[in-house]
């Protein structure tokens, strides 16, 4: 047998578990749960490529002009009409203008694949949202901090592990301060939050994401902390307001 086959890398695989399949090593409902295929589609295969060898692989209408392919001459004729008296129409109107007005019955995504081809019409891109558009940095230093803590195996083994709380400010990037807590919790953030203003003084806006660390879900507790719009976190003592 000479020339050239063409078949993919799926085709391809499919040889040796053919081969077993006709040395009877595995059964036909295995072979097909191999090939992902049922068993009738197997057994044809198996007699194809008794019948033809490797040439009984491929798909049998591959390479073969489908039946219900629209003539050049057709298509041409189609796409002038649309280009004389539909220019600026869109692939969706444009089909019914020539199912109602030519009698002229085509698919409407052959008539869109040809209007692209003939550039008639454009493809709009997808439109994606974006959930989480960027937001500008503050324009001054100190004007937002963002907290944030991270668990971790700091001392790799040699100590307990522990979270670190880290003051970043927001316009510049800097890493203002950073402090080892057993956990993030209320009263670590309180402690590290006092060690930032005795170094950098109070900033305007304290921001971070895991603010419920500082949520009391009891009413028997004597202090709690909540946050404002601004993300700026006040804590209360007895019935008194400290900010934060």
């Amino acid at each position: 047998m000479k020339g050239i086959i063409s078949m993919s890398m799926k085709e391809t695989s499919r040889i040796a578990i053919l081969e077993k399949l006709m040395k009877k090593e595995i059964k036909q409902k295995h072979g097909a749960k191999m090939l992902n295929l049922s068993v009738r589609q197997v057994r044809r295969l198996v007699k194809r490529y008794k019948r033809l060898g490797v040439l009984g692989i491929p798909h049998q209408s591959r390479g073969r002009v489908g039946n219900r392919r629209i003539e050049e001459a057709q298509l041409s004729q189609i796409t002038e009409i649309i280009r004389n008296k539909y220019h600026d129409f869109g692939p969706t109107l444009a089909h019914e203008k020539l199912t109602e007005n030519h009698g002229i019955y085509i698919s409407r995504e052959t008539l869109r694949k040809a209007m692209i081809a003939g550039h008639l019409w454009k493809p709009k891109g997808r439109k994606y949202l974006d959930l989480h558009p960027l937001r500008e940095r503050r324009g001054c230093e100190g004007e937002l901090v963002q907290l944030d803590g991270s668990p971790h195996d700091w001392f790799e083994g040699r100590a307990p592990e522990c979270s670190l709380l880290v003051f970043i400010d927001d316009a510049t990037g800097k890493l203002k301060h950073a402090k080892f807590a057993v956990s993030e919790s209320t009263a670590a953030y309180f402690m590290a939050a006092k060690e930032y203003f005795l170094l950098h003084g109070k900033p305007l806006i304290f921001y971070l994401d895991k603010h419920g660390v500082f949520r009391v879900n009891t009413t028997h507790g004597g202090t709690s902390a909540t946050s404002d719009s601004n993300g700026l976190y006040r804590r209360r003592i007895i019935g008194q307001s400290e900010e934060i």
